[in-house]
This record gives C-alpha cells, structure tokens and sequence, in this order.
C-alpha cells in the first residue's frame, strides 16, 4: 500500500487518540483502532513480526525486513501513542494527588457506560452468558477488595501488568488503564511515564536509573504480551464473541468498586520514594467520607464520562455505517 507523509501523519493522529484511550480507564485504545478503519492492519502488522524479520533482514536488508512488518505503519502509529501517553501523564499524574474523587469520578462514568456498550454487542443471550457475566462479576469483584499480592514497585510485578495489560491494544471494548488500576499499578504506571519524562528533560541521571528500569519492565512485559495474546484473543473474539463479551461485561461490572471515587484506607503502604500510599481501600459512601466529598461536581463528571463513551459508540456507528 503506497502512502504520502499526510497519509502517515494521519496515522500519527489516529496513534494519540489511541494514546489518550489507553491512559484513561474505561476506553480502549482497540476501540479506537476499530473506530478509526485500522484495526484489521495493525492487527496483520503485529502478527507480521516474528524470527522472519531478521532472517529478511539478513538475506534481503533492512529495507525489505521494514516493509515485511508494515514498519512506516507501525512507526507512526505508535509515535502517536507515545506522544499522548507522555502528554497526558504529567496531568493525569497531578490531578491523581490533587483531585482524587473528581477524577476516578470521571473514570467511574466511563466504565459504566462501557459496560452497556459491551453487553450491547451481546446478540444471542442465553443461560451460559447469564451465568458467565455473573461468575466473571464475582471474581472481579473479589480481585478490586483482596489485597494486592505484590507492590506496584515491584519489577517483577510491573513485568507482569505489563504483559497483561497489553490486551487493550488486541480487542476492542478493554482498557489496558483499567486493568492496570485493577492491579493496583495504575498511579505506578502514569508517575514511570512522568517521572522518566522528567529525568530526560532535567538530567537527572539518578531519577533516570530508578525510572527507565520500572518503563522497560512495563514495556517488555507489554511486548511479550501482545505477541503471546494477539492470536488467543482474536481466535476467541472470532469463534466464540458473544461468550469473550459477557466475559468482559462482568469483568467490568465487578471491577466498578475499584474505582467507586470515596474510599476508606484500610492499610498503607511506603512506595519507592518513601512516600506513605494506600494498600487497600474500601467503598463507602459519600456521605461518610472524611473531607469534601464533591458530591454534585463528581456525580456531573461521572455523567460527562458516561456521555463522552456514549457519543464514541455514536461516532462508530455513524462510521460503521
């Protein structure tokens, strides 16, 4: 397929929407993809990258190895990526510390209205994906109220949110940001990305050290994921839809106490920079939460969220058709 520096651009464009998707939970960057008409190639273009490439390489040079991986494609593509994700962490990062509830407010709208928007895509309903939505909502419920098994510090476990937090990228309707929050390695995840960010624009070679060892751990963990899910995931999605759907509809319904805006802190814990942060929390109501409880401003972020995936499912469907 030939294509201009416009064309490409375009696809950088395409790349931050992406970008911006994947760093808010409830909005999948697939779904973007999907939305945008290149879902089917970057799904080709990932596959494409295998042992192959170098044996190309090798035999034929670069250039024919490049273009064997759609690599103009995928350059630009995640160039976008990249330039949202970094954009955003930084505001992300600040209204984490600054304005908690107003935020996961806006998270809390955005899921919930994910959930109508994947059980909408349901075509066939039946005692089987009734009783999938409800043990898929039971686990999940259970996984966002145990206590995480690994500190988000941890390189290890940031390997490992890495590797599944890649999904978002595969299927349309998950949010990578979402499962990185159910794993508790949300906020770890958005201060690597800042704090990284940071250490390049100020020299500080210490800070650089601590970060770039937590951002390749998330990235290898990510790329090892999405060569081993890619395939899984579409064989699942193709075969058997509307059971993946009811899957991800319970897994959603189940992990909104996650991310329910007023928490109570039940144990902390003391974070890479000696900074005491919750371990675990509980939902309570608004009405018992210490300090101001914004209830009227966060209830009006929770409907913007709401609406803001509601207009994307709109814009699909105008596209669609």
């Amino acid at each position: 397929m030939h294509r201009r520096f416009f064309d490409y651009l375009i696809i950088s464009l395409k790349g931050i929407a992406m970008g911006a998707a994947d760093v808010v939970p409830g909005v999948s960057g697939g779904t973007i993809a999907f939305i945008s008409g290149i879902y089917e190639e970057l799904l080709e273009s990932i596959d494409s990258i295998n042992l192959a490439f170098f044996k190309i390489w090798k035999t034929k040079g670069f250039k024919s190895a490049w273009l064997s991986i759609n690599g103009k494609f995928l350059f630009a593509l995640f160039l976008g990526i990249a330039i949202s994700i970094i954009s955003l962490a930084k505001v992300i990062k600040w209204l984490l510390i600054n304005e908690p509830v107003l935020l996961w407010s806006f998270f809390f709208g955005l899921v919930l209205a994910s959930v109508f928007y994947i059980g909408k895509q349901i075509c066939t309903w039946n005692i089987w994906i009734v009783i999938t939505i409800i043990i898929t909502t039971i686990i999940s419920y259970l996984i966002t109220i145990a206590e995480p098994f690994a500190s988000p510090d941890s390189n290890l476990y940031l390997l490992f949110c890495g590797f599944i937090g890649i999904i978002a990228m595969i299927l349309p309707g998950v949010s990578g940001a979402f499962i990185l929050l159910i794993l508790g390695a949300y906020q770890t995840a958005i201060n690597t990305v800042d704090d990284l960010f940071n250490s390049i624009i100020t020299l500080n070679f210490e800070l650089f050290k601590t970060t770039f060892i937590k951002f390749l751990m998330l990235a290898l963990g990510a790329v090892i994921g999405i060569k081993t899910f890619s395939k899984i995931l579409n064989w699942m999605f193709k075969h058997y839809k509307n059971l993946t759907l009811a899957m991800l509809t319970g897994f959603m319904i189940g992990s909104l106490n996650k991310i329910w805006p007023w928490k109570q802190t039940l144990s902390w814990r003391t974070d890479s920079k000696g900074i005491e942060v919750p371990l675990q929390e509980k939902s309570i109501s608004p009405f018992s939460f210490e300090g101001e409880n914004y209830l009227i401003i966060a209830i009006s972020f929770m409907v913007i969220g709401f609406l803001t995936i509601f207009l994307l499912e709109k814009f699909s469907t105008r596209t669609v058709n």
